[in-house]
């Protein structure tokens, strides 16, 4: 069933005041740039549009349907938004197309949307019987059926293993290879009830859902999560002013750690060991803004339990670094 809603009643923005908070400091001059690389509904977008009266935003979605709901949602704010039809890994070339040198702030919300758990015929929700597709963009590309119909049992297990963290993903990927030879998996129904049976019991008792993980490693390949993730973080750091400020949302264990690697990286000085002078060079570009990662508070959660698992990770850019590409604004790199 669809759910005709609009926007603002379908969904509640994770950490909503913490991103506000990190980034509105990097949003307050006449035509500041907000970049939302995951927009969604536009929860996070209208409140830093709110909070920031001087700024203006650019969301990208790679989901049409998300889009034209953020896009009605946002209307209200004018030529202050701009919605885009693009994947996160594109920031660079979005601001581009805009005229726009730089971002000063940006945001990444990660995973699976509300409206794409919400919406059952998108398949990614394994407590409904729906079709198996699970990508963000149904405009192209394989759907979790043809992974499932496709892969052999040796590329499935890495699938599971990897983007799942599956304990038993050979036993489940040989159960699904001999499934699909009596008949192709269309449905995520047929393929829970093929969980249920292949999972130890005892492990569905401590476990939790025996469909949780091998779900979220589909959708991970189906969308190719991980590669655009490494890709668009090394791309918005790069598209950062400095001054500018990055706010990261994840939602399991495998993002998370490509977002602290990154971040960790650019905080880090590359000075050898022992050298007595560090080089202007060789200094941090980045300076982390929250000790850790920091989770949504027990009233959040309970709230909304979609925040339950969630990581904030956040970081300010210092200085330039020579993989900018120099625009007539910037200041001399150290």
């Amino acid at each position: 069933m669809t759910d005709h809603r609009p926007a603002a009643e379908r969904h509640v923005p994770v950490m909503l005041e913490r991103c506000v908070d990190l980034l509105a400091p990097a949003l307050s001059h006449e035509g500041a740039v907000l970049v939302d690389g995951t927009l969604g509904m536009g929860g996070h977008t209208e409140a830093l549009l709110e909070r920031c009266p001087l700024a203006r935003a650019v969301g990208i979605d790679r989901d049409p349907q998300a889009l034209a709901l953020a896009t009605d949602r946002l209307a209200r704010f004018g030529e202050r938004f701009t919605g885009v039809h693009a994947v996160s890994d594109d920031v660079p070339a979005v601001l581009a197309d805009l005229g726009l040198a730089r971002a000063d702030a940006i945001l990444f919300d990660l995973g699976v949307s509300s409206l794409q758990l919400d919406e059952v015929d998108r398949g990614f929700a394994y407590r409904t019987d729906a079709p198996l597709d699970m990508r963000m963009d149904q405009s192209g590309g394989p759907t979790a059926a043809d992974v499932l119909n496709t892969y052999d049992a040796r590329d499935l297990e890495r699938v599971l293993r990897d983007y799942g963290e599956e304990r038993f993903a050979r036993k489940i990927a040989r159960a699904v290879v001999r499934e699909r030879d009596n008949e192709p998996f269309s449905t995520s129904g047929r393929l829970v009830e093929l969980l249920h049976r292949t999972v130890p019991a005892a492990s569905q008792r401590t476990g939790g859902h025996p469909a949780k993980r091998t779900f979220q490693a589909l959708r991970i390949e189906v969308n190719a999560e991980l590669t655009v993730w490494e890709q668009a973080l090394e791309r918005a750091l790069r598209a950062l002013a400095v001054g500018g400020r990055i706010v990261v949302l994840s939602y399991h264990s495998l993002e998370d750690r490509l977002t602290k690697r990154g971040l960790a990286a650019g905080a880090t000085s590359t000075a050898p060991p022992g050298m007595p002078v560090e080089l202007p060079e060789q200094q941090p570009w980045l300076r982390l803004l929250v000790r850790g990662a920091e989770q949504a508070d027990e009233a959040e959660v309970a709230a909304n339990p979609r925040s339950a698992s969630v990581r904030l990770r956040a970081a300010e850019r210092t200085r330039h670094t020579p993989d900018q590409t120099p625009t007539t604004n910037d200041e001399v790199t150290p």
